[in-house]
C-alpha cells in the first residue's frame, strides 16, 4: 500500500469513475483499475462495488476511504513539519452552529493570508461528535460551547465571553425585564445544545412566567420573528450585528447580565498546537471588546 493507490482512491470517490480519476491523478484508466485491483488484493477487501455504474463504495471501501484521508493528511502534515518553519498541510476544523460562526470564516481567511500553504476544511456539526473526532484524532480542533465532562486528554480554550441579551421590537418598554417576560409573548429557543439550557435555567432562577408563542431551533429564526414583532426572547450578542438589528430594543438578560463562552477544544498534546495556537489569538481578536486571552500552559 502507497500514497499513490490511497490518492486514487479519493479521486474515483471525488470523480465518480475510474476514468475521470485517472485523468485526475494521470494514469490510464486500465492503470487506475491495477491499482485498486493490487489494494484489494493487499488488504482482503472489495473497495469498489464495479457492477454499479457508476462505481460504488462498498462497506469496507468506506473504511478505507476514512483510512487513506487521514494517512494522507498525516503524511502531508509530516512532510510540512520537516520543512522547519513552513507552515502548511490540512487543518481541520469542526465548530458547533452557534454565533461564532459567524467568526469563523474571517478567522478562516485571515489564517490562509498569513500562512497561504495552510488548508482549511470545516465540519460543523454538535458538541458531542465534534469532541469525539477531536480526541479520536479525526479533526485538530473543533469550536464548542462551555462544556461538562471534556475527556481528560482535551484542553478547552475559551476565545469568546459573549453577554446574552433580551430583545424585543422597536419600542418595547424594557426597563422592567421580569415585567416584559412575565406579560408579552415570549419566543423560545427550543435546541439541545448549552446556550438553549442556560437560557431556560436563567429563566427558572429569575422566577419568570413566559408565555411561550414559538418554540425555533435557530438564534437566526429567533431575532426575525422578534423583528417582526412576534414576541421578545433572549439571544447571544454576536446574533445582533445586523444593520437592521438597529430596530429591536434590547436590554441586559440576567442580573448580573448572563454570558456565555465559547472555545477552541484540542488535544493536549496536538502537532498542530502552534497553528490552533494562533487561530484561537484571531478569533479573540475578532470577538473585539469580548475576546478573551488564551490560557497559559
Amino acid at each position: 500500500m502507497d500514497t499513490r493507490q490511497l490518492k486514487t482512491v479519493l479521486a474515483i470517490r471525488a470523480h465518480g469513475t475510474f476514468a475521470n480519476a485517472a485523468d485526475v491523478v494521470g494514469l490510464t484508466p486500465s492503470a487506475v483499475s491495477q491499482q485498486i485491483q493490487a489494494l484489494e488484493a493487499e488488504l482482503g477487501v472489495r473497495i469498489f462495488e464495479r457492477t454499479s455504474r457508476p462505481p460504488k463504495l462498498t462497506s469496507e471501501g468506506m473504511q478505507v476511504l476514512e483510512m487513506a484521508e487521514d494517512i494522507l493528511r498525516i503524511a502531508e502534515d509530516t512532510k510540512a513539519s520537516l520543512g522547519g518553519d513552513r507552515v502548511a498541510g490540512m487543518l481541520m476544523l469542526g465548530s458547533v452552529r452557534s454565533s461564532a460562526l459567524n467568526l469563523l470564516p474571517r478567522a478562516i481567511v485571515r489564517m490562509n493570508r498569513d500562512y497561504p500553504e495552510l488548508r482549511t476544511n470545516l465540519r460543523v456539526s454538535l458538541s458531542a461528535p465534534l469532541i469525539a473526532d477531536v480526541a479520536a484524532g479525526r479533526l485538530d480542533a473543533a469550536v464548542v460551547a462551555e462544556h461538562v465532562g471534556f475527556p481528560s486528554s482535551l484542553r478547552w480554550s475559551p476565545f469568546l465571553r459573549e453577554p446574552l441579551w433580551l430583545i424585543a421590537p422597536k419600542g418595547t418598554d424594557l426597563s422592567d425585564p421580569m415585567k416584559a417576560l412575565n406579560t408579552l409573548p415570549y419566543v423560545r429557543f427550543r435546541s439541545a445544545v448549552p446556550l438553549a439550557n442556560l437560557i431556560d435555567t436563567e429563566l427558572s432562577r429569575m422566577g419568570a412566567d413566559v408565555n411561550d408563542i414559538a418554540e425555533l431551533d435557530t438564534v437566526g429564526s429567533i431575532v426575525t420573528c422578534v423583528r417582526q414583532a412576534l414576541g421578545i426572547s433572549v439571544v447571544p450578542h454576536a446574533a445582533l450585528q445586523h444593520p437592521d438589528d438597529d430596530d429591536l430594543t434590547k436590554a441586559p438578560f440576567g442580573d448580573p447580565q448572563i454570558k456565555r463562552h465559547i472555545g477552541i477544544i484540542e488535544r493536549a498534546v496536538s502537532p498542530r498546537a502552534g497553528i490552533i495556537a494562533r487561530l484561537h489569538e484571531v478569533l479573540a481578536g475578532l470577538s473585539e471588546e469580548h475576546g478573551m486571552p488564551r490560557p497559559a500552559g
